[in-house]
């Protein structure tokens, strides 16, 4: 019985999909995949067909287009609610999330019934390869998000989550707003709103070294004005 779904949003990450299936799949407890591609020009959603032959747990759901990280996890997200998945994981297709932390995540959601976050800041700072600016600016973001919401987690942005299934129910995924990196942090913050536990473990989170970062400016406005709109948003009760 399929009960754990692993949810992986691609664009063009051909280098990158088969390995992380098959590290998925070498895991002792069992995960289900759902590939999330936007129409990727590099055809990771053909590779992607050609390994559902091998490994009966992959899903593929295919998009006209690129539409934003959120749009793709949003999708993914539904597909999820509409089978029995007790457990709805999120993560990069990238390797910068380590594939083995995704049963430490399982487990405390499991025994809690929180929200489990892969934190990159929860002891001190655990990013490799990044370089110092973007570090600073990572950094900075959890400050100022942590300062405006009062959510209390170290990685607000971070993008390794699991998702208890009565989570994702109560965050009411048809109101989420926005689709880039103030995605990640609105999710969080339907939950701390619905007072859903968020519970962070460290993790060690590499940049990536195969294929091309989708990072870019725009993210940083979204962002900063995201998150005091969702805080106002709160205070009048339209959250």
């Amino acid at each position: 019985m399929e009960t754990n779904l692993v949810i992986i949003p691609t664009y063009n990450e051909k280098e990158n999909v088969e390995l992380i299936v098959r590290a998925i799949d070498g895991l002792s407890t069992g995960f289900s995949i759902l590939i999330v591609d936007d129409n990727s020009p590099d055809k990771t959603a053909e590779i992607v067909g050609r390994l559902q032959a091998e490994f009966p747990f992959l899903h593929l759901l295919s998009r006209q287009e690129k539409q934003g990280l959120g749009k793709a996890y949003l999708a993914g997200f539904d597909w999820a609610l509409q089978r029995d998945f007790s457990f709805i994981f999120q993560m990069d297709a990238d390797f910068s999330h380590n594939p083995s932390d995704l049963e430490r995540l399982l487990e405390v959601s499991k025994n809690s019934g929180a929200v489990s976050i892969g934190s990159r800041y929860l002891n001190g700072t655990s990013i490799v390869n990044w370089p110092l600016f973007r570090l600073f600016l990572s950094f900075g973001a959890s400050k100022y998000v942590q300062w405006i919401t009062g959510m209390k987690i170290k990685d607000p942005t971070a993008g390794f989550v699991c998702y208890p299934r009565e989570a994702l129910l109560a965050i009411e995924l048809d109101k989420v707003q926005f689709k880039g990196y103030a995605f990640q942090i609105e999710m969080k913050f339907r939950s701390f709103v619905k007072g859903i536990p968020l519970k962070e473990i460290p993790i060690i989170f590499v940049d990536r070294t195969r294929g091309k970062s989708k990072m870019n400016s725009s993210i940083i406005g979204e962002a900063i004005w995201g998150v005091i709109k969702l805080k106002y948003q709160q205070i009048t009760r339209v959250l």
